[in-house]
């Protein structure tokens, strides 16, 4: 009989979280235009959750166990990252590649840099971080202690708030980073309803592809951004928690954005959380498929259906379970600046923001502090590139049944989600970016470069290496999904 299937994963599952918020008064000056040190207060908590994963049989081994860490943060850098990766995994006995911590990417967090320690504020980083470590231990700890068996079930929303930010600017003679009205964006909002074995749900995981840069320069509270209150409108509405994963959000953002007001950020984050829960309300029963059950003689001849549990043998393939992890060498661009060019263009905005504070040219100042603040980044970034030609991108890829998820490290744009999905149709594909990082910066397409946008210009891979990557990974997916 006629019949419509819900992708659905069955495997055993673990969530623990955190409030994460750092200190008022901390170092928080992310944006290279905001002129304050040191945060003043807090919007809403930053926070951090565990997701533990792993096969339905119970068997444990590397292999068949993946662990998700959901955190508010922009990134870290690469210094950072590892001690903190290698912290939480000495501590849990798990092996490195088992274990992505990501990043929702907010930028209303503050940028926990060592090499800010000397700034105003910047003598809490060390100890936050070192916090920050034994907290995610915990709840990494805590979802492992007590997984239980889950059936996840995927549907895909639409939501407006993500648009295209390369703009052209006619007056100025450039492509700047902002809302584009004329190109059209990916609206798509993947959903994970996760519920046990009795039916009841124990999280809701939205996977979303859209800067969370409402609050910019101006902003000087610790923020979520528009997570925040997603996940505050979703987790009212159902009652469990609720956990966001960004998607490759390159060159999309939100509408409204670059403000100083939180409530802009609220407001977008409900128009996503109402989103998610009108799609959350179309899934079905778990475990179950929606099927034609004949007609019904009425006053019209009518075509009935109905939601009826699925076959013990289809059950199992939904309890299929695969993981491979691996790195896709991709070549740097042969332009790439050295640090001896970057060290005499930051003496010179140095120089020229010296000049303009002398002259009591308050904006030239503020203006000539971005270039500074972009050069020490460069610095910062270039300085843990592994040497050699190629960089070794990792990829952490496994499949649930129905779906795949999937952790990439770096900013990408938003063509590998939409690539992937357009050629595995009907395939929920999870994304996660920022996995682990960003030591690659951003991933914009081939067409993207030569044209002087801001992604690319601060990018260290060569054009072509996003769709090598999306070709490397689609290549992966297809032998799985071909096979008996």
């Amino acid at each position: 009989m006629p019949h419509l299937d819900t992708p659905q994963s069955c495997c055993r599952f673990g969530l623990a979280h955190c409030d994460m918020t750092p200190p008022v008064g901390i170092y928080h000056r992310m944006w290279g235009a905001a002129t304050h040190d040191r945060a003043t207060g807090v919007h809403r908590p930053l926070t951090a959750t565990a997701l533990v994963f792993q096969r339905l049989d119970g068997a444990t081994s590397p292999e068949n166990e993946q662990v998700l860490v959901a955190v508010d943060h922009c990134l870290l850098w690469a210094n950072e990252m590892d001690v903190l990766h290698h912290a939480i995994c000495q501590t849990m006995g798990l092996a490195v590649e088992q274990v992505v911590v990501t990043f929702s990417h907010t930028h209303a967090a503050g940028l926990m840099g060592r090499e800010r320690i000397h700034l105003p504020g910047g003598e809490l980083i060390p100890p936050y971080l070192e916090k920050l470590a034994t907290q995610l231990s915990g709840i990494i700890q805590e979802a492992q202690r007590a997984p239980q068996s889950v059936t996840i079930c995927y549907t895909t929303g639409r939501c407006s708030l993500a648009a295209h930010r390369d703009f052209w600017d006619a007056e100025s003679g450039q492509i700047v980073c902002g809302f584009n009205p004329n190109t059209p964006a990916d609206d798509g909002v993947l959903i994970a309803r996760v519920t046990d074995a009795r039916d009841k749900l124990v999280a809701t995981v939205v996977n979303y592809a859209c800067h969370p840069t409402t609050l910019a320069w101006e902003n000087t509270l610790i923020s979520p951004d528009y997570p925040g209150a997603l996940r505050e409108i979703v987790q009212e509405a159902t009652g469990a928690p609720c956990v966001f994963v960004q998607g490759a959000s390159g060159d999309l953002g939100p509408r409204e954005g670059f403000v100083g007001d939180p409530a802009v950020a609220d407001r977008n984050g409900r128009q996503l959380g109402y989103a998610v829960l009108a799609a959350l309300e179309s899934l079905p029963p778990p475990r179950t498929r929606f099927k034609y059950s004949g007609p019904v003689i009425s006053g019209a001849t009518l075509g009935a259906w109905s939601h009826v549990p699925l076959d013990p043998a289809i059950l199992q393939q939904k309890s299929r379970w695969r993981c491979r992890r691996w790195t896709i060498p991709l070549p740097y661009r042969p332009e790439l600046r050295t640090p001896e060019q970057t060290q005499v263009e930051l003496a010179h905005w140095q120089a020229d923001e010296k000049a303009a504070q002398l002259a009591g040219n308050l904006v030239q100042a503020r203006d000539c502090h971005a270039m500074v603040e972009r050069m020490t980044r460069w610095l910062t970034r270039i300085a843990v590139l592994p040497p050699g030609p190629t960089f070794p991108l990792p990829v952490t890829l496994w499949q649930m049944g129905d779906a795949v998820w999937l952790a990439v490290e770096g900013e990408h744009y938003t063509f590998l989600q939409s690539k992937l999905r357009a050629t595995f149709p009907g395939v929920p594909i999870l994304l996660a970016t920022l996995a682990n990082g960003s030591r690659c910066s951003y991933l914009p397409t081939a067409d993207a470069y030569g044209k002087g946008i801001y992604q690319e210009s601060i990018a260290v891979l060569a054009s072509g290496c996003l769709e090598s990557l999306v070709e490397a990974i689609e290549k992966q997916i297809h032998e799985w999904f071909l096979e008996p």
